[in-house]
């Protein structure tokens, strides 16, 4: 028995050790660095502040659950409470807490100890976990971190939620405070903590800041490479998932979305055509402006004739690239384009059906927002399943376009390059496409979301000519995205993993 009890202390005194002993899981190299500092300071009062951004998927919330089963049985005899704040109750909070079950569950001291109350807190003897939201709405205020303070994805958490609800849990305590989560934009409240704890860092030595790329965590266990290297391939390295996600890297909270390495990925070298090609497979995106009324105008003397125009855009679909295991997506090759400016949609119907029907297009991705939705009805009663309708919102226009960066930064787009000597209106619409790409600006919003906000703005002007840009053509292009999804694809897109660790099953096997 007094060896039982020696054991017991001496698992007790090494976090690692107490891991490896009543998990059955070994910490990584990066994942025991970081253990052993948080609990040096919980356990010593040092009431540090530690900023830990591991890339998606590499073990950053087991070894949160880890670091909280370890402390919650070493003061299991106190009165001491740990706070954990995640940005949304479902499905964050939720899967914490499944996760912190799981861990204390296999836990050897504690599996048959540990009590749930309330639905969200966790105890071990006198010992408390609770779990919080931080939501914005969330009613928050009153809870105290004695022992340690831990903001989940502290990169989705408003600043201002955490500074007025959050930051006072630890005040009067000076609890240990712990900021997780992945690269996002420069303006987050994790990257704000970062700055803090980086001058610290240099002030005294002490290390306060982990920031891991997908490299390092590969160097440990090779099969994450891999995994990582499929989520390359199928976004491109430069797509800002990729990039925040994976490799730790920092993107501006806004800015130009299409700087010139970008646009470069979509110049293609095929001729634009006028009609099909035997044995080709094509697709058509239609994004629809308002008609003008008063008919018989040519467009020089509409009141706006800089205004959006409806824009017709026709791509040859590559399904080779289904067969390559890393994209399992089609390539789309732009071909064809058409405006139509201050035309009524009556008229539009019967040209877009001739198109179609010359094209013998799979799909017709149409605008079916606002005036949009009767020209989308019309078609889609003569061209029935082949027409998918696309309603914009700020959910939908968002998501089409982190699925247009990946079909970009992927390589799997590319437009029509007009030959020597070739202008006219294929020519001219090229060149307005690639003057509508270079103005479209992108916002980040904050939040969990990860919702952009893009578009050309208002006030974007040809510097030659002083007339209105407008993004019609970009958009036609986006919606081809849209194809990705239809049954010739294996696979979706992937713009913004999943919560779940494919790591765990790798240490379950060893």
């Amino acid at each position: 028995m007094t060896n039982l009890v020696e054991l017991l202390k001496k698992v007790l005194r090494d976090v690692t050790l107490f891991v490896r002993a009543t998990g059955g899981l070994k910490l990584r190299r990066y994942q025991d660095d970081v253990a052993r500092a948080v609990v040096n300071s919980v356990v010593h009062r040092k009431g540090l502040t530690f900023v830990v951004i591991f890339p998606r998927q590499s073990g950053k919330n087991e070894l949160q659950a880890q670091i909280q089963a370890y402390l919650l049985t070493l003061f299991s005899n106190q009165a001491q409470e740990i706070v954990q704040v995640s940005p949304t109750w479902r499905p964050q909070t939720e899967n914490a807490m499944h996760r912190l079950e799981s861990v204390l569950s296999r836990n050897l001291i504690v599996k048959d100890r540990w009590e749930k109350h309330f639905g969200h807190i966790y105890q071990v003897g006198q010992a408390r976990l609770v779990f919080l939201s931080g939501s914005p709405t969330a009613n928050i205020v009153g809870a105290t971190a004695n022992l340690l303070l831990s903001i989940d994805e502290a990169q989705d958490i408003l600043t201002e939620k955490f500074d007025k609800d959050i930051a006072p849990m630890a005040a009067s305590t000076n609890a240990t405070r712990v900021f997780w989560g992945t690269a996002w934009t420069s303006n987050t409240l994790l990257a704000r903590e970062e700055k803090a704890a980086r001058a610290l860092q240099s002030a005294d030595g002490v290390r306060r800041v982990w920031r891991l790329s997908c490299e390092q965590v590969a160097a440990e266990v090779p099969p994450y490479g891999q995994f990582v290297a499929e989520q390359v391939a199928k976004l491109g390295r430069n797509h800002p998932m990729v990039r925040t996600q994976y490799y730790s890297e920092d993107i501006d909270a806004d800015g130009g979305l299409f700087p010139p390495e970008r646009l470069a990925l979509m110049i293609g070298v095929h001729p634009p055509q006028t009609q099909p090609q035997p044995g080709c497979l094509y697709a058509m995106t239609l994004d629809v402006a308002g008609e003008d009324e008063s008919t018989g105008e040519e467009a020089s003397q509409l009141a706006n004739p800089g205004r959006d125009a409806t824009a017709l855009t026709i791509a040859r679909v590559n399904l080779a690239t289904l067969k390559d295991p890393a994209l399992g997506l089609p390539t789309y090759e732009i071909v064809f384009r058409q405006q139509w400016i201050g035309v009524k949609h009556t008229a539009i119907y019967a040209q877009i059906l001739s198109l179609a029907s010359t094209w013998r297009v799979k799909y017709l991705i149409a605008d079916a927002t606002g005036v949009g939705a009767g020209l989308t009805a019309f078609l889609s009663r003569s061209l029935g399943g082949r027409v998918i309708p696309f309603q914009f919102n700020s959910r939908t226009k968002s998501d089409l376009g982190w699925a247009f960066l990946a079909m970009v930064d992927s390589g799997r787009l590319k437009d029509y390059a007009p030959q020597d000597g070739q202008g006219g209106e294929l020519g001219a619409l090229h060149r307005q496409f690639l003057e509508q790409l270079s103005a479209t600006q992108y916002e980040i919003l904050p939040g969990p979301e990860k919702k952009i906000r893009w578009s050309v703005p208002e006030n974007a002007r040809n510097p030659a000519t002083g007339e209105r840009i407008h993004d019609d053509l970009v958009i036609g292009a986006a919606l081809l995205s849209q194809l990705d999804l239809m049954p010739w694809s294996h696979t979706s897109p992937a713009a913004v993993v999943t919560a779940r660790d494919p790591l765990e099953e790798i240490d379950r096997r060893k």
